[in-house]
């Protein structure tokens, strides 16, 4: 398979094949100078992304190796969804984020049925398509699951998307830190602005906390056995989902209220209680495209 370069995406560059005239996503690995050979990471996503063969997960068609570089041969999608909300003026049309929920969804559950959890969902791994189809990608930190649950690192997920108990240093966890990302991602849909940025680990606990208020063994239980735990934290009122959004969103618009319980429960401090991918996909708020998304 040879190519004929178009642009670079950073990292993954929009090449041509030569024989078929297919655009495809390249991404290059450089292995110079690396003793260990093809980082581990690499090697993770590559044997994850031919078990996962799913219509919402990206497609990788091939896997060269070429001048102590090897390179990744991904279907091309336009644009991720961070660049197409960035596209936008205004809000994103409800029907769509329904669409694109619903999708990613449908994706993530794929995964966590064949025992894989992603670890890092944010808008930039979700890819679109002109026909508004939506595509899990970058499954560099994504992770084979099984029961009982090993130690994991808790370095995973983009900040501003991490789940309360990677925050505070769990080294157990499984399938509900991708439900909390894919419960800020849904915000972030609705308000076309992030849930929760935060410049630090510390900052962004707080603006949960300011959200939920403080968390206790109540609502999280085994919370002060986590090593990022500290009995002076600060202790906030819980001020809820629907306040912190609404200043953000402006009082011209109002939050629909099956969004909002399906956000709710994304966004649980318990992961025990955490809505899974398969529970979500039933919710009413999908009710009116369910039929036509899966067919």
């Amino acid at each position: 398979m040879t190519f004929d370069f178009v642009s670079s995406l950073g990292v993954v560059y929009k090449v041509k094949n030569t024989k078929t005239g297919e655009i495809l996503a390249l991404k290059k690995i450089r292995l110079e100078g690396d003793e260990e050979g093809v980082p581990s990471t690499t090697i993770r996503e590559i044997s994850l992304l031919l078990e996962l063969q799913h219509p919402n997960i990206v497609k990788l068609l091939d896997v060269v190796h070429n001048n102590g570089k090897l390179c990744l041969v991904f279907e091309f999608l336009d644009q991720d969804l961070k660049k197409h909300m960035d596209s936008c003026e205004g809000l994103l049309d409800p029907k769509l984020v329904k669409s694109y929920m619903y999708q990613i969804l449908k994706g993530l559950l794929f995964c966590h049925l064949q025992g894989v959890f992603h670890r890092d969902l944010k808008p930039q791994n979700l890819l679109i398509d002109k026909e508004g189809v939506i595509k899990i990608c970058d499954f560099g930190l994504a992770r084979s699951f099984s029961i009982p649950l090993r130690t994991y690192t808790h370095e995973i997920v983009t900040l501003w998307y991490r789940a309360p108990e990677i925050l505070l240093g769990a080294k157990h966890y499984s399938t509900p830190v991708d439900m909390w990302s894919v419960g800020t991602i849904f915000a972030e849909l609705i308000m076309n602005h992030p849930l929760f940025p935060a410049d630090s680990e510390i900052d962004l606990l707080f603006k949960i906390f300011k959200c939920f208020g403080t968390p206790t063994n109540e609502n999280f239980p085994g919370l002060t056995s986590l090593p990022n735990y500290s009995s002076i934290f600060p202790q906030f009122s819980p001020v809820g989902i629907k306040k912190t959004m609404e200043p953000i969103l402006g009082e011209k618009n109002k939050i629909d209220p099956e969004a909002l319980d399906l956000l709710t429960k994304m966004l649980i401090y318990d992961p025990s209680e955490r809505i899974s991918a398969k529970q979500a996909m039933k919710h009413p708020y999908f009710d009116e495209i369910r039929e036509q998304m899966e067919n």
